[in-house]
C-alpha cells in the first residue's frame, strides 16, 4: 500500500514536471512564432491563461491545444497593451538618461518623481497581464485596475517582483532552467499571487 502511494506521487511529479516543461517550450515557439515582436506577449499572455486553468481546478486540460486557442484569442488585444507598456518604457528610459546626464544640477524633487513613476509602471507591469488572462476589459481599464490594485495591494506587488527577481537570478546560476521551466514557472509564481486577490475580489 505504502509502494503504491509512492509510486502515484511519483507519477504526479512526473506529470507536472512534463506539463511546465511543455508549457515552457511553447511560450518559446509561440514567441518565436510571432518573431518576438508579435509573439512574446500573446505567447506569455496563452501561459498565463494556463495556468490560470490550473489553479481554477482544470489540471487535465490538453496544454498545447489551450495556449493555442488563448494565443490566437488575445493576440491583438495583448499587443496592443504589451507594445503601450513597452512605449512608456522607452520613455521612462529616455527620463532616465537625461536625469543621468544632469547628474548633481536637478532638484531633489526630479529623480524622485522620476523614481516613483518608475515603480508605478513596475506595479502597472505586475499586475496588467495577470488581469488580462483572468477578467474581459479594454487595454485602459486593464491598466486602471492594476495600478489600484497594485497600490492597494502593494505587499503582493512587492513579493511578486522579488519572487519573481529570485526566478530570474536563480536561472542564471542554473541555465539549464531557462530551457525547461524558467517562463513556465514563472507564469505559474506570477499568476498565483494574483489569483489569491482575484477570488478574494470576485467573492466580495
Amino acid at each position: 500500500m505504502y509502494a503504491s502511494g509512492f509510486v502515484t506521487t511519483l507519477d504526479r511529479i512526473a506529470t507536472w514536471i512534463t506539463r511546465m516543461a511543455l508549457l515552457n517550450l511553447l511560450w518559446v515557439l509561440y514567441s518565436l512564432l510571432g518573431l518576438l515582436i508579435a509573439g512574446v506577449f500573446p505567447a506569455t499572455i496563452a501561459t498565463l491563461g494556463v495556468v490560470r486553468k490550473w489553479l481554477m481546478g482544470e489540471q487535465d486540460i490538453k496544454v498545447w491545444k489551450t495556449f493555442r486557442k488563448i494565443y490566437k484569442q488575445e493576440f491583438t488585444s495583448v499587443n496592443g497593451l504589451g507594445w503601450m507598456l513597452t512605449g512608456v518604457g522607452g520613455i521612462l528610459y529616455l527620463n532616465y538618461k537625461a536625469i543621468e546626464a544632469f547628474d548633481g544640477q536637478l532638484y531633489f524633487i526630479v529623480p524622485f518623481a522620476f523614481y516613483l513613476l518608475l515603480f508605478l509602471y513596475m506595479v502597472i507591469i505586475i499586475w496588467s497581464f495577470p488581469l488580462k488572462a483572468h477578467y474581459d476589459a479594454g487595454i485602459f481599464q486593464h491598466i486602471k485596475n492594476a495600478l489600484v490594485i497594485g497600490i492597494t495591494k502593494i505587499h503582493i506587488s512587492i513579493v511578486t517582483f522579488i519572487a519573481l527577481f529570485a526566478v530570474a537570478y536563480l536561472s542564471l546560476e542554473m541555465p539549464t532552467l531557462i530551457l525547461f521551466f524558467i517562463f513556465s514557472l514563472s507564469a505559474l509564481i506570477w499568476f498565483w499571487f494574483s489569483f489569491r486577490i482575484f477570488i478574494t475580489l470576485d467573492n466580495k
